[in-house]
């Protein structure tokens, strides 16, 4: 089974499920350009993403990882990422092949193996390699599924189990690892992200969320640093980002609007935040939308 024939099988799923609100085969989605990008700032969930065929930039807090064909990505927590795709054309759109993982499948897999393998200590949230033959082999058999719907509801949640086994012991498990280990570092910033991420919008205060992680205010920054790139404030604040511009793209109808929607009381300071971001000023990207 071969990085072509999983390309060629995601060309096809691509064109089947154009325009359609549901997915073909569940946990999998083909995304694909045409052309270059901007860089554009989207939350990750923990994902595997494969790229089958153009370039693409990316980078949380201080990592950066550049991408081409062959390489895989994998996000095990919550992740607020910036990215710009650098090479496709309509001739050769970038593509690359999505699967979401299920933290359920995971655990029950951890709860199995976890004995069998080690935690890696230096592992991170946002992990690039050389995609792997022993997940290609199952990915292929899981969209080859794409026209028999009995076969993929049937025996689509076993590969998709496959698929979870071999990156939980592939070297680029290891913050999976390390997340699913009861009371570990990776699995307590876990609970601090949640708790930002639902309250984002509120004032971030770190002795809290060193609380929630079990940690000192000091431990805590050092560890949540270490896991998602990035400190707890830039955190937020790129969630904070990610949202008004959204909020922008679909025509809020003012700037100050906006920037009170996502928790800043200044506008001023909200506009110098998202111009440092995106490279525009918030007023132009509502001027580009309206």
């Amino acid at each position: 089974m071969s990085l072509e024939r999983l390309q060629h099988l995601a060309a096809e799923l691509a064109i089947k499920s154009a325009g359609r609100w549901d997915r073909i085969l569940p946990a999998a989605h083909v995304f694909q350009r045409d052309q270059i990008s901007a860089f554009e700032a989207v939350v990750y969930n923990p994902v595997i993403c494969l790229i089958l065929q153009g370039k693409k930039e990316m980078s949380v807090g201080e990592r950066f990882v550049s991408l081409a064909k062959g390489d895989a990505l994998l996000v095990s927590h919550d992740l607020p990422v910036t990215s710009k795709i650098t090479a496709a054309s309509p001739e050769n759109p970038y593509r690359a092949l999505i699967f979401s993982l299920d933290m359920g499948i995971l655990r029950s897999l951890y709860e199995q193996v976890g004995a069998a393998v080690s935690d890696e200590v230096r592992a991170a949230s946002l992990c690039a390699s050389q995609a792997d033959p022993a997940w290609i082999e199952p990915m292929v058999r899981y969209l080859e599924l794409m026209d028999a719907p009995l076969d993929a509801e049937v025996l689509g949640p076993m590969i998709l189990k496959e698929i979870h086994f071999r990156l939980l012991l592939s070297p680029i498990g290891g913050m999976l690892r390390n997340l699913l280990s009861v009371d570990s570092q990776a699995s307590r910033i876990a609970k601090s992200i949640q708790q930002i991420r639902a309250k984002f919008r509120e004032p971030l205060v770190v002795g809290e969320l060193a609380q929630v992680a079990g940690m000192s205010p000091s431990t805590f920054h050092q560890h949540f640093k270490s896991v998602t790139g990035t400190t707890p404030l830039q955190y937020q604040k790129d969630l904070r980002m990610i949202e008004a511009r959204a909020l922008l793209s679909r025509g809020v109808p003012s700037v100050s609007i906006a920037s009170f929607e996502v928790g800043y009381e200044s506008p001023t300071h909200f506009s110098r935040d998202y111009s440092r971001k995106f490279g525009c000023s918030p007023k132009n990207h509502l001027a580009r939308a309206s």
